[in-house]
């Protein structure tokens, strides 16, 4: 269902933008071949990693704008400060080619992020509560309740 989504999402978009659309969406597909393509707040995005559903489970989203494509989040968007606007969004002007490479390199180390967050958590030592024990505190009312009826 979610790749017809895409693809309806796609082809409702201006002609014009339609085919740096479908660059934009191939490459994100061969750079996260594991990543699930979904729809969300009405645009395409791609979850990897982390807890289905969890916004650590979100790995990037694109959008066509009236004036620009968006591409967000965008992490460490080395070589991309040029089109990085607020705190995590890309916008490529509609007049201007994607610079797909620099995007590329940017999912890649996406994906590469959410590996190793993956790898830590599974690596990590369980972090077990310990057994309940009565707390010091009700073991002494326990005790001094005892004593006054002694």
């Amino acid at each position: 269902m979610a790749k017809a989504d895409v693809d309806a999402y796609i082809a409702a978009a201006p002609e014009a933008v339609q085919p740096a659309l479908r660059r934009l969406r191939a490459m994100i597909r061969e750079e996260a071949p594991h990543a699930t393509e979904k729809m969300s707040y009405g645009i395409p995005f791609y979850e990897y990693g982390g807890k289905p559903g969890t916004l650590q489970s979100r790995l990037i989203y694109f959008a066509a704008q009236k004036n620009h494509i968006a591409v967000y989040p965008a992490g460490d968007a080395k070589g991309l400060e040029q089109f990085l606007t607020e705190r995590s969004t890309l916008r490529f002007p509609l007049d201007e080619p994607l610079p797909m490479t620099k995007v590329r390199a940017l999912v890649k180390a996406r994906v590469k992020e959410k590996d190793v967050a993956a790898k830590a958590k599974q690596t990590a030592p369980a972090s077990r509560r310990p057994a309940r024990t009565r707390s010091a505190s009700r073991a002494g009312a326990s005790a001094s309740r005892r004593a006054s009826r002694s």
